[in-house]
């Protein structure tokens, strides 16, 4: 596995474009993304997964 495609494999939450990118790609605040980080952990795919799940209970 190269180094982007680990990049694109983490969600690195205290950098503002990687949060700004996955708030308008899942239409949730940026708070949302920090608190799925802090919650899920850094793998995109279970910050999203998390992200997917709160927005479907609204």
């Amino acid at each position: 596995m190269s180094n982007t495609s680990q990049d694109r494999a983490r969600v690195a939450g205290r950098q503002d474009h990687e949060v700004r990118y996955e708030a308008e790609k899942k239409n949730v605040s940026k708070e949302a993304v920090k608190k799925a980080v802090e919650d899920a952990g850094n793998s995109r795919s279970k910050v999203e997964e998390k992200l997917d799940r709160k927005h479907r209970s609204l």
